[in-house]
């Protein structure tokens, strides 16, 4: 198996799901209601979930921002490595999605570490300013709205921040100049914001996983 295939690819997710990940009853029930629901199948995989909780652990972060909830399968993964004491902010645009996710992080036993925010990222990111920095931060919303969300991590972090921005390279699509859809255009400029913009120390990775190939920036607020 040393050639890169679709089914090698899945085969080696597959193993390193079950070798480092695991099955989880919240969580797979979290999924489960999401598709009950009709929500679209966007979340994270379960090897990119657990990587959000250990960056969590890493960082010693007590405080997570995360804008776009869907159902609540990647804030059960945050909510889980803040301590007891820790909270995690999460926005939803969709009031339908927020019931799903909160049932979801109750059921989890996390909900009185989740707070959930509806309404668009662009609207609700103001209403936090005065409050207590965060300490990570998690984007993976509408693509088109990337550099309003970074601008906000910044405004709403401190030196030291983690930022991490899903879905950077869309099955390639992100380097190819013939692709000049809204999405991939929102996706360049955050990648060139996270460049150009002297807050920001950043760098990407391809991921090839459960979602297909697509990857992740992740950012330190300097």
């Amino acid at each position: 198996m040393s050639d890169l295939t679709p089914d090698a690819a899945h085969a080696v997710d597959r193993y390193l799901v079950d070798t480092l990940v695991g099955s989880d009853p919240a969580l797979d029930q979290a999924i489960a209601d999401q598709k009950a629901a009709g929500l679209p199948d966007i979340e994270v995989a379960p090897t990119g979930g657990k990587l959000l909780h250990l960056l969590v652990r890493m960082s010693g972060a007590h405080r997570v921002l995360e804008i776009g909830t869907l159902g609540g399968y990647s804030t059960i993964w945050l909510a889980r490595a803040v301590p007891a004491d820790g909270l995690v902010t999460t926005i939803e645009a969709e009031a339908r999605n927020a019931e799903v996710a909160r049932r979801s992080v109750d059921r989890a036993g996390v909900g009185e570490k989740v707070e959930i925010l509806v309404g668009r990222g662009a609207d609700v990111l103001p209403r936090l300013q005065g409050e207590p920095a965060y300490d990570l931060v998690f984007i993976d919303a509408d693509k088109e709205s990337n550099t309003i969300y970074l601008d906000w991590a910044a405004r709403l972090g401190h030196p030291g921040t983690v930022v991490v921005l899903d879905n950077i390279v869309r099955s390639g699509n992100v380097a190819d100049p013939a692709e000049d859809g809204s999405q991939i255009a929102g996706v360049r400029a955050g990648l060139e914001m996270l460049r150009d913009d002297p807050r920001f120390d950043a760098t990407g990775l391809q991921t090839l996983d459960a979602k297909g190939w697509d990857g992740i920036a992740i950012a330190l607020i300097v």
